[in-house]
């Protein structure tokens, strides 16, 4: 059974940085995809970055490029998302999410695609 549980949302003013955590269990796949995705109130969920195994490779978002960085701890099977530079508008519950095949450029972000989701963290970022 895979779990996937997220830890470090918070509140920062604009600017700060966060950093979130994904820790898997049960992803016994040769290739997977995972990542996070975000939904702020009101409007839809949207694919913030993700890591796809099979080629070591990560996505983002056109809105956190620069800004975000996903990193992936083997011994821990866990997956980080640093976020610096924050802005009111990532105001959002983050979730991790897994899938048990790849990503590649072109639908990494089909939120409907991922198998597997954690309960979600908040980030609240004040101006």
């Amino acid at each position: 059974q895979v779990q996937l549980a997220e830890s470090g949302g918070g509140s920062v003013q604009t600017g700060g940085s966060l950093r979130l955590s994904c820790a898997a269990s049960g992803l016994t796949y040769t290739s997977y995809c995972m990542g996070w995705f975000r939904q702020a109130p009101g409007k839809e969920r949207e694919g913030v970055a993700v890591f796809n195994t099979g080629g070591s490779s990560f996505y983002y978002a056109d809105s956190v490029k620069g800004r975000f960085t996903i990193s992936r701890d083997n011994a821990k099977n866990t997956l980080h998302l640093q976020m610096n530079s924050l802005k009111p508008e990532d105001t959002a519950m983050y979730y991790c999410a897994a899938r048990p095949w790849g990503c590649g450029l072109v639908g990494w972000a089909r939120g409907h695609e991922y198998n597997y989701w954690g309960q979600g963290t908040q980030v609240t970022v004040s101006s």
